[in-house]
């Protein structure tokens, strides 16, 4: 029940007894012990058998309830609701970099309904909780989404590109976009494409863990986007993450060369093929790479903000059955990325369909399932069948990164010709013709 959020069985009859409701004090009478406390809502997948209490020291207590406990409802309280400090003053003398939330564990907090986190907090939230940032930059605070990233579509990237652009014209030294872990490298990869010609930087920045737990590292990645977005050097689109799983740095790594390597650790994000673009420690942002687009705010941005949906990425595993393949094909895909095996493969019983599919215009690209190295179609008879079928090798770029591109390209045409060449072209730096060894 609503006003008993997570509460049922017979935890929820005594309570009722009792008259008591979230947030009141209440005592609670077991086996000859006492225990008081503030009532606080539970997981609505929790069992029936026990009520949370929070103790006057801060910790949560769960007790569990049988026929002979007693509940006494002994204070009024009011029920727990998250608010956030005013915004501290700004000094409109420095940087003006401008917070977009679009929401993810960054801009969330959690839901004792459910046990787990949702998005709740807004740009300016985020904003008034570290008030270090009025340190670094004159903030303006925007709310374009409340999102979890898996909720994330192509849409949201036109409207993420839009909007910056829109910032961009009024004169932002840099923006920062808070965005869900999940899927932050597909979008960095989608602004990076839809966004070019960047006069200032773009940075993305998320959190593992959300901002109201005491481990969070929300805080410590948004200081360092912040100075990145008013201070770095360059002007690119970059991701904001710890670089270890201290608070010791923040890495910035290039929106195409970006991918989430851990599902909780703080240094979840990892360059792939490629070093990160910069790191920061303590107040200096120290360039990595010596090739970067550097900061112009006299450059004009050249916005691309259109994808096509109808792109598939397929993983290809033993005994995997090429009829998939044909079935985006008759659903009127009009582009594949393959994520083959070692330097791009597939089975010769694939052969057949991709002939007919790249036959029916059908745009088809190889990657590699291999997290380092490249893509090399002339080493074994496999790889030499499929370049003469017409399969594209992709070098190193890895797979999502692909998908990403070829959805773009295929929003800048419909011309299969041109949108080969267009797949093949280093647009910005999403792939390299030699690939660094690890």
């Amino acid at each position: 029940m609503e006003k008993f959020p997570g509460y049922k069985g017979r935890a929820l009859l005594l309570l009722k007894k009792a008259k008591a409701k979230i947030g009141d004090r209440i005592q609670v009478l077991k086996e000859k012990e006492t225990f008081e406390g503030l009532l606080i809502p539970r997981s609505e997948f929790d069992d029936h058998k026990h009520i949370v209490i929070k103790l006057s020291n801060g910790y949560n207590l769960g007790i569990s309830v049988d026929q002979e406990t007693e509940i006494k409802r002994i204070g009024k309280g009011e029920r727990p609701t998250f608010s956030t400090p005013p915004l501290p003053e700004q000094n409109l003398t420095l940087p003006k970099v401008v917070i977009v939330s679009t929401g993810g564990t960054i801009a969330s907090r959690v839901d004792y309904r459910t046990g787990g986190v949702r998005p709740a907090l807004t740009a300016s939230d985020l904003y008034s909780i570290v008030p270090e940032l009025s340190d670094i930059a004159a903030i303006k605070a925007q709310i374009l989404s409340s999102k979890l990233s898996e909720n994330i579509t192509s849409h949201d990237w036109y409207q993420m590109a839009k909007h910056i652009a829109n910032q961009i014209e009024l004169k932002a030294t840099g923006v920062v976009v808070a965005h869900g872990t999940d899927t932050m490298g597909y979008t960095a990869a989608a602004l990076s494409f839809a966004l070019q010609n960047l006069p200032i930087p773009v940075i993305l920045v998320g959190s593992q863990r959300s901002a109201d737990r005491p481990s969070s590292d929300a805080a410590v990645n948004l200081i360092g986007a912040v100075k990145a977005a008013a201070n770095a050097p360059f002007a690119e689109v970059a991701i904001a993450m710890h670089g270890t799983v201290s608070d010791d740095s923040i890495v910035f790594h290039r929106g195409v060369r970006v991918r989430k390597c851990h599902t909780s650790r703080r240094d979840a994000f990892k360059s792939i093929n490629s070093e990160p673009l910069a790191k920061l420690e303590g107040n200096r942002i120290r360039m990595l790479k010596r090739n970067y687009r550097k900061r112009d705010t006299n450059r004009k941005l050249s916005l691309k903000p259109r994808f096509n949906d109808k792109v598939a990425l397929i993983k290809f595993h033993p005994g995997a059955d090429g009829k998939i393949i044909s079935w985006y094909v008759d659903n009127g895909f009009k582009g594949i990325i393959l994520e083959g095996t070692g330097l791009g493969h597939v089975s010769s019983k694939h052969f057949s369909v991709l002939r007919r599919a790249i036959e029916d215009k059908v745009l088809v690209g190889m990657t590699s399932q291999c997290i380092w190295g490249r893509v090399n179609m002339n080493v074994y008879n496999t790889g030499r069948e499929l370049s003469k079928i017409g399969v594209i090798s992709l070098g190193d770029m890895f797979p999502e990164t692909a998908l990403v591109k070829m959805m773009w390209v295929l929003g800048q045409t419909k011309d299969p010709e041109k949108a080969k060449v267009l797949l093949t072209q280093n647009v910005t730096e999403e792939f390299s013709d030699r690939t660094k060894f690890h």
